[in-house]
C-alpha cells in the first residue's frame, strides 16, 4: 500500500482512490468522497488559487479509504454496529454511553503498519522542507461535511502545534476517533447520515504561527441579512481556535467587495473586540496549546491593519468565485484565515460553503418586530433577524446539558459542538462571550433561531426560571429583555409586485439595517440623515473634538477621551465613524442613488452633544434658526462643516461609492446655495466632478417660490413635507398646542406641493419626496403620483403598500 502512495500517478484515479495518504497538492474539490470537504477544498486552492495569490499552507491528507482499510483490517465494524443499535439522541445520557464506547473501541486498534508508513513518509517530507519535527496541525475531515446544506463545522476534532511522528500518529488516530464525538453522531443522525456512509480523512498542514499574530474567521456575506456585496472579516489575536469556539470576543470589519474588486478601499466598518485572551504555542509545558491573557494595551487595538484587511477581502472574492464557477452556482464562503508572525504573510487554512443564508427562499421576506419593550437585562451582537422567548436556563457545564428542557433560552459562556445536542431544542442562545463568526452563531443560523453572543455578563444578570424575551430583529445590537414581551412576525411575498413608474426610495438612517432593507423591493434610498450617525455612533459635537484641548466641560471631556480612545487626533473620529456609517448605507443600495442630507440638527440639538453646549447658541426658535445650510459657510461652523465634507469625499473618492448624491437642507435662498456649494468645493466636493450630484432640499415657501433659480445650481430637489407644512401653516410642529392643526394634506400644502413639482419639472430637474405624509397616508401618495413626481421614499415598513396604491394610482391615471 506504501508503494502505491510512492508510485502514485495523479491521473491514474483507481490508483488515486487505493492511496493511504496524498499530498494536498494533489488533490482537488471532486476528490471529496476521497479526503473530505475539508482537505479537498484546501487542495483545489493550493492548485488553483496560489497563482492567483491566495496563500495556503501545504501538507498532505489520510484518504478514505486508509479510515475503511483501519476499519475492515481490524473487523471492528460489527462492534461498532452493536454500539449503535440501541441509539437515541434525543437522550442525552445514551448518547454519551454510545459515544463513549464507540470512541475507545477506535483508540484501542492499532493502526495498521501500512498506514502508520505512509503516514511517516509524508511527514518526513514535510520536515525535509520546514525543518525536523515541524509543527503541524491535525485535522479531520469527513466524507459527508461542507456540503452546501450541512457544514458538520466542528464535528470532529482538531490538534494544533503538533511535533514529531510519534505525536502525529497519535493525533491521527484520535482524530478517526473522533468520527464518533457525541456532537458528530448527534448532527449525522439529524441530518439523515448513516454513520457507516460516511469516512474519514485527516489533513495534517504546516502550522502558520498566527500565536505570534492573529487569526480569525471570514465570510463572503453578511451572516446575518444574506447581503452578498459584503466580506465579514473577524479578527484575535492568537490561534483561531478561540474565534471558532467564541471563546473571545473578536474584532469585526466589512469590506464592500463590489469596488473593492476595482482597486478601491471600502472597508464599511470596523468594530474593536474586546480579545482579552490568545491562545499560544506552550512551549516547555506539558499541552500543545494554551491560552494566555492579551495585554490591555493590545486589546484597545485592532488586530489587522486596513492593508491587511483589505488583502484578506481580495482572497474572499478570490475564493467565492471560483467555487461559483466549479459549482455552477453562485456560492458564498465560510473561510478560516491565519497571519504567521514571523513571516507577516496572510494564509487560508479552511474554505467550506456558506450553509444558512445560500438556502434560504429569497420570495419572501419575514420580518420581526417587538410589540411593546422591557427592561433590558444584557446585550450583545446579534445572530439572525429574529425574536425569541421562554424561560431561561444557565449553565455553565456541558456535563449539565441533560437539564435542559425543549423549548428553553440556553444561557451560557459560550457553546462548543459538544452543546449541539440540545441547542437544537433551544428557543434561543445567549452567551457570554463569542461574535458573529463564532460556534453559537453558525448553528444558531443554521437552526434557526436568534442567539445575541459576546454579551460580557449574561449568565450573571439572568437567572435559571426567569422568562426572558431575545430580540436580534433591532439592529446589529440584540437586546435580552425582562418578561415575554408581545412580538410579531410578518411574511411578505416578494413574487408578482408591480412594477412602478414612480421610483419607490427608502429612508434609512440606522446604518446597522441597511443591509437588511435592502432586500425590499426599492430603486435606492431618497434621504439617508447624517443625525442619526452623529447622534448614536460619534455622539460628541464635531467642535468638541476640534478644539478638545480648550473644553470647559470636564465630563464631556473625560466622554469623549474614552470615545476616542484610538485616536490622537480627535476630529479623525468624527470623519471614520461619518464615513463608515454613511458608507455602509450606500454599499447597501449599490448602484443605486443614495441621497445623503448633510447635517440637520437644530442649535438645541447639537448642543445636546458631548460638549456641544460650549459652541452653541441658545435659541428662541432654534426650528427656524440657525440650521442647516445657514451653518456651513458660517465661521462659527465652518470647521465642523470641514469634518462632513471630508468623510463624503472619502465615501465617494477612497470608497468608490459614487452612488452617493448630496443634498443641502434648509437653504433659505439661491445665493446661500452657492455660498455651500462654494464652502463644499472647497474641501474636495465640487459639484459634477467625479458625477458629483447635488440636491436641494424643497421645505420652504422660498424653494418652491424661486425653484426656477434654484433649479439652476442644484441638480434635484427632495420635498421635505413636515418642514414645509409648518411653514406654510405658521405653526410649529414641535407644538402641542397646535398639533391638531398640522396636516400635509391641507390644501394649501398640496398646491404648494404641485407648483414645485411642475416648476422643477419644467427646467429639466428631478423631484422627490423624503417626507413622513406619503408613508402615512396613502391618498397622500396617490396625489403625489397624479402631479408627477419623479420618486418617493418611504419608510421601510410602509414600502411595499405603498408601493402597491402607487401601482394603483398609475393605473388610473393610464386609463383617463
Amino acid at each position: 500500500m506504501l508503494e502505491t502512495f510512492v508510485n502514485l500517478n495523479t491521473s491514474n484515479q483507481n490508483a488515486k482512490q487505493q492511496a493511504l495518504v496524498l499530498p494536498l497538492d494533489k488533490v482537488g474539490i471532486a476528490d471529496i468522497p476521497l479526503v473530505g470537504g475539508k482537505n479537498a477544498s484546501l487542495g483545489e486552492m493550493i492548485q488553483q488559487l496560489q497563482p492567483k495569490g491566495v496563500k495556503v499552507p501545504t501538507g498532505f491528507a489520510t484518504t478514505a479509504y486508509a479510515y475503511q482499510f483501519f476499519i475492515q483490517n481490524a473487523g471492528i465494524e460489527t462492534k461498532l454496529r452493536e454500539i449503535f443499535a440501541d441509539l437515541d439522541v434525543e437522550d442525552v445520557e445514551n448518547l454519551r454511553q454510545c459515544g463513549k464506547q464507540a470512541r475507545a473501541l477506535m483508540l484501542q486498534t492499532p493502526f495498521p503498519k501500512a498506514l502508520e508508513e505512509a503516514i511517516a513518509q509524508s511527514y518526513e517530507t514535510l520536515c525535509l522542507n520546514y525543518g525536523t519535527d515541524t509543527d503541524v496541525a491535525v485535522r479531520s475531515s469527513a466524507t459527508a461535511e461542507d456540503l452546501p446544506d450541512a457544514s458538520f463545522a466542528g464535528q470532529q476534532e482538531t490538534y494544533l502545534n503538533i511535533h514529531g511522528l510519534k505525536a502525529v500518529l497519535e493525533a491521527c488516530h484520535k482524530c478517526f476517533a473522533s468520527i464518533f464525538t457525541d456532537r458528530a453522531i448527534s448532527y449525522r443522525q439529524i441530518k439523515g447520515f448513516d454513520h457507516f456512509n460516511i469516512a474519514l480523512s485527516v489533513g495534517v498542514q504546516k502550522m502558520v504561527r498566527s500565536d505570534l499574530a492573529a487569526s480569525g474567521v471570514m465570510f463572503s456575506i453578511d451572516t446575518e441579512t444574506g447581503f452578498k456585496d459584503a466580506a465579514l472579516i473577524t479578527a484575535a489575536y492568537g490561534l483561531g481556535e478561540n474565534v471558532v469556539q467564541g471563546a473571545v470576543n473578536p474584532d469585526e470589519y466589512l469590506v464592500f467587495k463590489p469596488t473593492l474588486q476595482q482597486g478601491y478601499r471600502p472597508i464599511l466598518s470596523k468594530r474593536l473586540g474586546t480579545k482579552e485572551i490568545k491562545m499560544v504555542y506552550d512551549i516547555g509545558g506539558s499541552k500543545q496549546t494554551k491560552n494566555i491573557p492579551v495585554a490591555v494595551s493590545d486589546r484597545a487595538l485592532f488586530a489587522l491593519n486596513d492593508t491587511e484587511i483589505l488583502e484578506l477581502a481580495r482572497a474572499c472574492c478570490v475564493i467565492e468565485d471560483h467555487y461559483s464557477q466549479v459549482r455552477g452556482v453562485y456560492t458564498p464562503m465560510d473561510i478560516e484565515w491565519a497571519k504567521d508572525g514571523i513571516t507577516g504573510e496572510l494564509f487560508i487554512v479552511q474554505a467550506r460553503p456558506e450553509t444558512v443564508q445560500s438556502q434560504k427562499t429569497k420570495n419572501v421576506l419575514r420580518t420581526y418586530h417587538l410589540k411593546e419593550k422591557g427592561k433590558v437585562l444584557a446585550t450583545g451582537r446579534s445572530v439572525g433577524e429574529m425574536i425569541g422567548q421562554g424561560k431561561a436556563r444557565v449553565i455553565l457545564d456541558v456535563y449539565r446539558i441533560h437539564e435542559f428542557q425543549p423549548g428553553e433560552v440556553l444561557v451560557t459562556n459560550r457553546t462548543d459542538p459538544d452543546w449541539e445536542p440540545i441547542m437544537k431544542k433551544a428557543s434561543a442562545i445567549v452567551t457570554n462571550s463569542g461574535g458573529r463568526t463564532c460556534h453559537s452563531a453558525i448553528i444558531a443560523r443554521e437552526l434557526g433561531i436568534p442567539a445575541i453572543v459576546g454579551c460580557g455578563n449574561a449568565t450573571t444578570v439572568i437567572k435559571t426560571g426567569q422568562e426572558i424575551t431575545v430580540s436580534c430583529a433591532e439592529g446589529e445590537s440584540g437586546k435580552v429583555y425582562q418578561g415575554l414581551l408581545s412580538y410579531e412576525v410578518a411574511e411578505i411575498p416578494l413574487e408578482k409586485l408591480p412594477h412602478t413608474n414612480t421610483k419607490i426610495m427608502m429612508n434609512v438612517g440606522n446604518p446597522e439595517e441597511a443591509f437588511g432593507y435592502s432586500a425590499i423591493p426599492n430603486d435606492g434610498v431618497g434621504l439617508a440623515r447624517m443625525e442619526f450617525i452623529i447622534a448614536n455612533q460619534i455622539k460628541a459635537h464635531p467642535l468638541a473634538l476640534i478644539h478638545f484641548d480648550e473644553l470647559e466641560d470636564e465630563l464631556a471631556k473625560y466622554k469623549i477621551a474614552e470615545l476616542t480612545a484610538q485616536y490622537e487626533d480627535k476630529p479623525a473620529f468624527f470623519v471614520d465613524q461619518l464615513t463608515q456609517g454613511i458608507s455602509t448605507i450606500a454599499a447597501a443600495f449599490y448602484p443605486k442613488p443614495v441621497i445623503v442630507r448633510l447635517s440637520d440638527f437644530k442649535s438645541n440639538e447639537y448642543a445636546n452633544l458631548l460638549g456641544g453646549r460650549q459652541f452653541e447658541p441658545k435659541e428662541e426658535n432654534p426650528m427656524i434658526g440657525w440650521r442647516g445650510a445657514s451653518r456651513y459657510y458660517d465661521p462659527r461652523y465652518r470647521e465642523g462643516f470641514a469634518l462632513e465634507c471630508q468623510a463624503m469625499k472619502r465615501v465617494r473618492d477612497e470608497m468608490g461609492l459614487t452612488n452617493v448624491i448630496l443634498m443641502v437642507p434648509f437653504c433659505r435662498t439661491p445665493a446661500e446655495g452657492r455660498r455651500v456649494l462654494a464652502e463644499m468645493a472647497k474641501h474636495g466636493l465640487v459639484r459634477g466632478e467625479n458625477g458629483l450630484q447635488v440636491y436641494v432640499m424643497c421645505e420652504l415657501p422660498s424653494n418652491v417660490q424661486l425653484a426656477d433659480e434654484f433649479s439652476e445650481i442644484f441638480d434635484g430637489f427632495s420635498i421635505g413635507s413636515n418642514d414645509l407644512t409648518q411653514l406654510i401653516l405658521g405653526l410649529d410642529r414641535d407644538s402641542e398646542l397646535v398639533a391638531h392643526l398640522f396636516d400635509e394634506r391641507d390644501q394649501a400644502v398640496k398646491r404648494t406641493i404641485a407648483k414645485a413639482i411642475r416648476t422643477v419639472k419644467e427646467h429639466g430637474r428631478k423631484i422627490g419626496i423624503c417626507g413622513q405624509a406619503p408613508s402615512d397616508y396613502p391618498e397622500f401618495a396617490r396625489f403625489l403620483v397624479e402631479e408627477g413626481i419623479d420618486s418617493i421614499s418611504l419608510n421601510p415598513d410602509s414600502v411595499l403598500k405603498t408601493l402597491l396604491e402607487i401601482a394603483a394610482a398609475e393605473q388610473k391615471e393610464s386609463q383617463q
